[in-house]
């Protein structure tokens, strides 16, 4: 323990000095506001990647340097709290409030106990499968993860995991892994894949189709990531079920308690049509989210008391997520993105590698600009290069941009993903606890996945 807290603290030592020569000494030919961005930047990636202070005590910090010195302005740099993603980050919080509180979520898990609790590697297993499966029909990550952590909690305290036991940050971190990962490789079930399909379609008029999409990614990215979750989560944090620990099946005692759960599912029954159906009416999944949250909480008529709402909310979450997208846009106004694609591709143009070597540079490429401009920027940052890109490596304009999707599919720190960090927050279980997955995870990808997928990418004929 004291060996990591001196290396975080020499870690955060190390950014300082970095800032402090970065804000004395700008970079030429950029602009002072450059260097200054870029110190910014440093300091907040470290002390976020650390934990050496709060999530939102980082966040706001990063407010506040970024207002002191002028580096964007406060419309661009407080947009994140408008954001669809600050919003479906509080509509969750009480959506999972409703569900826990009128305990919805433990009859569902009384359904779904006999299925899942016969062992802890099945319920680990069918928890990131059915969240994997989810993803299909779900466009939000933020919604799976607010449908299935109150379930996925409730069965973990059926089979008797206590809060902080390996068993239930195992249910907790495995759901926060799969309602998010392997949807990257389903087109319309995350962000970065839709500002993905949309920026080619605007840029290059190169329309990306959801079954050429699926075949080429979900393989590898989806179904065999998932497996590995799975693996990982059984690996990292081990735990057993006993037989006599599993908890009866509970009937509803009082009159008040079975209209409670009515009303919570009449309301998640129509929100999750709506969430399914999004492409048909159009409405983003935040505001259908938010729409719920407002009628949960209607005096009498919802199921969460109005003035607990200071309570359910966690708004430290709100103002890191807000921070985190605020950093995006820092690294794009200021150029520190265009600047790192432009290192990459002097590096390409140096590598001679052939056909893989192009192939592993520009997904590690888009790993790490999600590092520094968080993983929804990537498309922003990235597209706009890919024609040059394309130029500069072996590989085709198409196969240039859909290697976007293997980098910033591998997500290396939470604040990269809002709903990394609101699945977390909604298990009531530290986020320092989900590194040890998504870290062991993003290493066995590079080395591992990334050799695999570029072998399925040679039989499928997109690179040669």
């Amino acid at each position: 323990m004291l060996r990591s807290l001196s290396f975080s603290h020499a870690m955060v030592a190390t950014a300082l000095l970095a800032a402090l020569l970065l804000t004395l000494f700008p970079i030429a030919p950029h602009p002072t506001a450059f260097s200054y961005a870029a110190s910014v930047v440093v300091i907040t990636l470290v002390l976020w990647s650390t934990g050496v202070l709060p999530p939102f005590l980082t966040g706001l910090l990063f407010f506040a340097l970024v207002s002191v010195f002028g580096l964007l302005p406060p419309e661009q740099l407080f947009a994140g709290f408008g954001s669809t993603a600050v919003w479906m980050v509080i509509s969750g919080f009480v959506i999972g409030s409703a569900i826990t509180s009128s305990k919805l979520g433990d009859r569902l898990a009384a359904v779904l106990s006999p299925l899942l609790t016969a062992s802890y590697p099945k319920l680990i297993g069918g928890l990131v499968f059915t969240a994997m499966a989810l993803g299909f029909v779900m466009p939000s990550s933020g919604g799976r993860a607010v449908v299935l952590i109150p379930i996925g909690l409730a069965l973990a305290e059926r089979v008797g995991f206590e809060p902080g036991s390996a068993g239930r940050l195992g249910v907790a971190t495995a759901l926060a892994a799969a309602c998010n990962m392997p949807s990257f490789a389903v087109l319309p079930s995350n962000l970065p894949n839709m500002i993905l399909a949309g920026s080619s379609e605007s840029l290059y008029g190169i329309h990306i189709g959801y079954a050429e999409y699926l075949l080429l990614h979900f393989p590898i990215l989806g179904m065999l990531k998932s497996i590995l979750i799975v693996v990982l989560v059984l690996v990292v944090f081990p735990a057993r079920i006993a037989p006599q620990c599993q908890l009866p099946i509970e009937t509803i005692k009082t009159t008040s308690a079975a209209t409670q759960q009515k009303k919570v599912a009449v309301v998640m029954g129509i929100t999750l049509l709506l969430w399914v159906t999004d492409t048909l009416h159009g409405a983003n999944p935040a505001w259908v989210g938010l729409v719920a949250a407002v009628v949960l909480m209607m005096p009498k008529a919802g199921a969460v008391d109005p003035k607990s709402f200071n309570t359910v909310v966690d708004f430290g979450t709100v103002i890191f997520v807000a921070a985190a997208l605020g950093l995006g846009t820092l690294v794009n106004v200021s150029g520190i993105g265009s600047a790192v694609g432009q290192g990459f591709t002097q590096l390409m143009e140096t590598d001679n590698g052939g056909s893989f070597g192009d192939f592993i540079s520009l997904s590690l490429m888009a790993t790490l600009t999600g590092v520094v401009a968080t993983t929804s920027s990537v498309p922003t940052v990235l597209s706009p290069m890919a024609a040059e890109l394309a130029g500069a490596s072996g590989l085709s304009l198409p196969a240039v941009l859909m290697t976007q999707v293997v980098g910033f599919s591998t997500v290396i720190f939470p604040y990269q993903v809002a709903p990394l960090i609101m699945a977390m927050q909604l298990s009531k279980e530290p986020l320092s606890q989900l590194l040890k997955i998504i870290i062991p995870l993003a290493l066995i990808t590079i080395f591992l996945l990334m050799p695999l997928d570029y072998l399925w990418w040679r039989l499928l004929g997109w690179v040669n």
